[in-house]
């Protein structure tokens, strides 16, 4: 259980069972939860159309998980062993994971003819806090930044069905002071500082994980990213206070992204260093604290 979710209401209980009902029962309810929790939750004044956006979508995501309706681009998570075929992968190949919090995504990939193919995306049922990185515990955020799984960070026995503890603090938060534990990405639709994915969906990313650990991957890399990092979203945000971290996280992004395989992350003084990869790795590198991966590292402060 994450030290985060003490604080957070409990919503703990699963969606309604389905029942045969007409359409516009459906309707009706999904229109009214949502009206209940935008009322209930919505941003405190001074926060900004994009926030407000991000809180609307997750009260539409609850009032939906609510009442027992599947998000749009839910996979089809009743075939896992066709979908693995059509990928031309098998359970056993390694892992790597991309969360992008205001797409309201999780990516899984996994490895094929020495490179990471995206397999599946799963909706993000909630996630807590605004756009920037989580600072202290109990601020109600969720963290931005590259972390590693291993095997003794899974929990089959969480609050939240399953879990998985993504490593925050890492490295470079525990260099600038940042604290809090137990961020999970897990089951259910409820969350303080971690990101739920459903039940379901959650079973079929432990099964595809925990296969991975099984076939020798020590552990695998995730990258918690504010948007998807492209040069237009990144010129959006140029007045936002938190842009040159999110530089910087680009440069992580980026460097998976050309050749698909999970960069070697460093962290020297406080700074994030990145270093490509090769087809010979698996993505399992811990984040080391040495220094000298990259020449040129960029301190940002957020």
């Amino acid at each position: 259980m994450s030290v985060d979710h003490s604080q957070a209401a409990d919503h703990s209980r699963g969606p309604l069972k389905s029942m045969a009902r007409p359409w516009w029962f459906f309707t009706i309810a999904l229109t009214a939860l949502a009206i209940i929790f935008a009322v209930r939750y919505w941003p405190p004044p001074g926060r900004s159309f994009a926030d407000q956006a991000i809180e609307f979508e997750r009260n539409k995501r609850y009032a939906m998980w609510r009442v027992g309706l599947r998000m749009a681009g839910t996979p089809d998570l009743s075939n896992l062993d066709g979908r693995l075929k059509d990928h031309g992968v098998q359970l056993g190949a390694p892992v790597f994971v991309r969360i992008f919090k205001r797409d309201f995504e999780m990516e899984l990939w996994m490895m094929r003819d020495g490179a990471f193919h995206r397999f599946a995306t799963y909706p993000i049922c909630r996630w807590s806090g605004w756009l920037g990185p989580k600072l202290k515990r109990g601020d109600k955020q969720s963290p931005e930044g590259f972390y590693t799984v291993g095997p003794r960070q899974m929990n089959p026995q969480s609050r939240w069905h399953r879990s998985f503890d993504i490593g925050f603090p890492n490295a470079y938060d525990a260099s600038y002071g940042r604290t809090g534990s137990f961020i999970m990405v897990h089951g259910g639709c409820g969350s303080v500082g971690c990101f739920a994915i459903t039940n379901e969906a959650v079973d079929e990313v432990w099964n595809i994980v925990s296969a991975a650990f099984e076939a020798g991957q020590k552990r695998f890399q995730v990258q918690v990213l504010p948007f998807r990092m492209s040069d237009a979203n990144i010129q959006r945000e140029t007045s936002s206070p938190h842009i040159g971290f999110w530089r910087t996280l680009k440069k992580g992004s980026d460097a998976f992204e050309a050749n698909l395989i999970p960069p070697k992350v460093s962290v020297c003084n406080g700074r994030y260093a990145f270093a490509a990869a090769t087809s010979t790795t698996d993505g399992s590198t811990p984040i080391s604290t040495s220094c000298g991966t990259d020449k040129t590292p960029s301190k940002t402060r957020t």
